[in-house]
């Protein structure tokens, strides 16, 4: 092949070369200026590093391809390439035949089989040379003469396991294929390394590993499941499809044992069962309130009962009873019981108080059991006695008024109206009387929802608030959590713009509000924790539907746990009135408050396991919140442990200006008051000298000395030189150098900030400080 200016003058030709023996093939072409010769086997570039190029007069050029020693894969097509201008330019093609002994084409698999049933193997090899002939070997024994290639060898069947191979040969020898093995099938044995690969809430992912599959493939596998109690229940058994060897048991239990074990299927039948694996399920919140609640009152005490739920009830180990009660409309402080029963002292205070009970366990409380009002024996028989005479009253005149209904109405047809029921009566005169189905109240107008801009307020205010304002709508108020001097803390659910539900607390405060003064001063408060950025405060977002949480999670009962401590504002209409009372809203702690959550910690025979590095960390966690709020010039007036709230990772959150009432708990002790705690830190903060007092970058200085301490492995540390100060009029102070535990150079490692501490938090750093 040839155009303007290239010529091939020698091609490439067919050649026959026995395995083993040298091959070599030429190409030369004429006018091109530098050899750029390419060759090409069956369509594929072939990649040479000693291609040597031999000038044979100007512009004309020879190559060669050799292969030294020819194999079964140098077989194919050659042919050279060449481009010129763009244009690529072919040789004539040629072919290299291998010859030797034969190679196999197609050898034989492994067989699984049914016992002595037939079956068939297939074996085919090629030369050059041929012809090619195929002799069967079966379990060491020929089978047969040998046959033409391809050859497929039918075998009537075996009982046990056998190996095969088979032989080709023509004029150059003989080629031995692979040896295969015909393999009988059989049952599979029981699956292995069953565990529980997940668990969250009642529902439990299984896995496991099919044994041995009997040389057939698995199907199927059954999942046998029993639950554990007083006596053992068997469920109904799961057939799942494989693989995966997977399966999801949903719908069990909580806190509750199980055995569980799995068999697979293949075409023989099941496995034998795998051994029985035994777990138990996590605690939730009881699923039932604690029933028949009942007191008996005496001016020495009031004492209360209630029957114990269920084990299936529980769901979980009991931890307590809660009980709450609310005096005169006012929810007071909630009581916890080991017992169900509960011994009160003083019974006249508890005249016309409201009691209720509910079942805890260390996830959390269960529904509450029906109020019961506490009064005296006589007045409650008068209650009875009047409360049946209403019934028979109300019963008579029910009873009297269907009565007259049903007579009137069978005098007369009725016809049903878009806007009620008229009735023809009977005889020839044709007027009709008229029933409204709906009655209407012009004096009485819907409550409009209330905005910044209605309120008055000045725009500084109404802009800060502006994307942190949280509709009315979107709330539901609950039962109260809390009361105190600026109102009362509610629980609520909040929705959002996608219909998820929040679980929040809102402050809502007193409704004494007279005028948009009022509320702004209300307002002035969130508005200035809006600017709060610290792990350890609770601080002020955006409203639902502008901002995202950093961190939630859904729960399976739809709500949202939130993990960090956002809150917003609200305004809440009031019938009759032209303001609204301003509400905050704040995240809904998954442990609570600390009060409570320490009470609870020590309630029972096996409290909590808080140790005392934990307790620590929770004062760290406060010194640090409070440091923050220090360096803003912010004075709390109320630092309680009511006042810090509980988060999910157990981080605690100091919340604001929400006052309840006076604490009597520490965090060392959960007792009041105060034995075994850092009593020089203590000692130091109650010094009668202002000046002498910690301050709450020093605290954290101090309370992380001593989290270190307790440690096993403390970090390199710097000294820290502390120097004792003078107080006021010369008076030296205590409790600074002491609350570390030396007079003179103490070293002090400062930890790394939580993720998110701003400058001034507390941590972050190491420094030398002296008085």
């Amino acid at each position: 092949m040839f155009d303007v200016g290239v010529l091939f003058t020698k091609h490439p030709t067919n050649q026959t070369v026995s395995q083993g023996n040298a091959a070599r093939l030429g190409c030369a072409v004429q006018g091109v200026t530098e050899p750029d010769i390419v060759w090409m086997k069956d369509g594929e570039k072939l990649y040479s590093t000693d291609q040597m190029f031999i000038t044979l007069g100007e512009q004309h050029w020879e190559t060669y391809h050799s292969v030294k020693s020819v194999q079964q894969q140098d077989a194919g097509q050659y042919w050279c390439e060449v481009e010129f201008h763009g244009l690529m330019f072919s040789s004539e093609r040629a072919w290299i035949t291998v010859e030797g002994v034969p190679h196999f084409v197609q050898e034989p698999p492994d067989v699984a089989t049914f016992s002595n049933v037939p079956f068939n193997l297939t074996c085919a090899a090629v030369g050059p040379p041929e012809p090619v002939e195929v002799l069967w070997w079966l379990g060491g024994v020929q089978e047969g003469e040998p046959s033409p290639s391809p050859s497929v060898l039918h075998v009537q069947g075996v009982n046990s396991s056998v190996k095969f191979y088979c032989e080709a040969k023509n004029a150059r020898g003989i080629s031995v294929s692979r040896t295969g093995t015909v393999h009988i099938k059989v049952l599979p044995a029981a699956p292995v390394e069953l565990q529980v690969l997940r668990m969250v809430d009642n529902n439990v992912t299984l896995s496991w590993k099919p044994g041995f599959t009997g040389h057939s493939e698995l199907s199927t596998c059954i999942i046998q499941l029993s639950r554990r109690s007083v006596r053992r229940w068997d469920l109904p058994q799961q057939q799942v499809v494989v693989p995966p060897h997977l399966h999801l048991l949903s719908g069990l239990r909580s806190h509750s044992n199980y055995s569980v074990r799995v068999s697979c299927v293949n075409e023989m039948g099941a496995s034998p069962f795998s051994p029985w694996l035994h777990f138990t399920t996590p605690e939730s919140v009881p699923s039932a309130a604690p029933r028949n609640l009942t007191f008996e009152l005496s001016e020495q005490q009031l004492s209360l009962k209630w029957a114990r739920l269920q084990e299936e009830e529980l769901q979980g180990k009991l931890l307590a009873y809660k009980v709450q009660w609310t005096l005169g409309g006012e929810a007071q402080e909630p009581l916890l019981f080991k017992e169900n029963s509960a011994q009160l002292s003083g019974g006249g205070r508890f005249f016309n108080a409201s009691f209720q009970v509910s079942a805890c366990t260390s996830v959390g409380c269960g529904p509450w059991s029906p109020p019961v009002l506490v009064l005296p024996a006589s007045v409650q028989v008068q209650v009875q006695r009047s409360h049946m005479w209403v019934g028979l009253l109300l019963g008579l005149l029910v009873a009297t008024m269907v009565g007259l209904t049903l007579t009137a109405l069978a005098h007369r047809r009725g016809k049903e109206t878009q806007f009620g029921s008229a009735f023809k009566p009977p005889g020839p005169e044709s007027s009709v009387s008229f029933t409204a189905a709906r009655s209407f109240n012009r004096n009485c107008a819907e409550l409009q929802e209330s905005t910044l801009d209605s309120l008055g307020i000045n725009d500084d205010l109404k802009n800060k608030l502006q994307d942190v304002l949280i509709p009315e709508r979107l709330l539901t108020l609950g039962h109260m959590l809390g009361k105190g001097e600026f109102g009362s803390v509610r629980e609520a659910f909040l929705k959002t713009e996608d219909s998820s539900v929040q679980k929040v607390a809102v402050k809502v405060l007193k409704s004494d509000i007279t005028s948009s003064g009022d509320i702004e001063q209300c307002l002035k408060e969130a508005a200035y924790m809006k600017d709060f950025h610290h792990p350890n405060v609770i601080q002020l977002i955006g409203n639902t539907h502008t901002h995202t949480h950093s961190a939630t999670g859904q729960r399976s009962d739809g709500l949202i746990d939130s993990i960090s401590c956002p809150i917003g504002v609200s305004l809440q209409r009031r019938p009759g009135q032209r303001l609204p009372v301003p509400m905050v809203v704040l995240p809904f702690m998954k442990h609570g408050d600390l009060h409570t959550f320490l009470l609870l910690s020590r309630l029972g025979e096996h409290p909590f396991d808080l140790s005392l590095q934990t307790l620590l960390q929770f004062m760290l966690d406060i010194s640090q919140g409070m440091e923050y709020l220090s360096s803003r010039n912010i004075i709390h007036r109320d630092l309680a442990a009511r006042n810090c709230m509980l988060n999910e990772n157990m981080t605690v959150c100091v919340q604001t200006s929400v006052s309840l009432r006076k604490s009597t708990v520490e965090i060392i002790t959960g007792r009041a008051p105060f034995p075994n705690c850092p009593y020089e830190i203590m000692h130091s903060c109650w010094s009668p000298v202002p000046k002498c007092r910690p301050s709450f970058q020093h605290l954290v200085g101090q309370l992380e000395a001593l989290w270190l301490s307790l440690s096993p492995a403390p970090p390199a540390k710097e000294p820290l030189l502390y120097v004792n100060l003078e107080g006021e009029e010369g008076e030296p102070c205590r409790g600074g150098a002491e609350a570390v535990g030396a007079s003179g150079p103490e070293e002090v490692a400062w930890r790394r900030p939580p993720a998110g501490a701003s400058p001034g938090s507390g941590g972050g750093r190491t420094r030398r400080r002296t008085g």
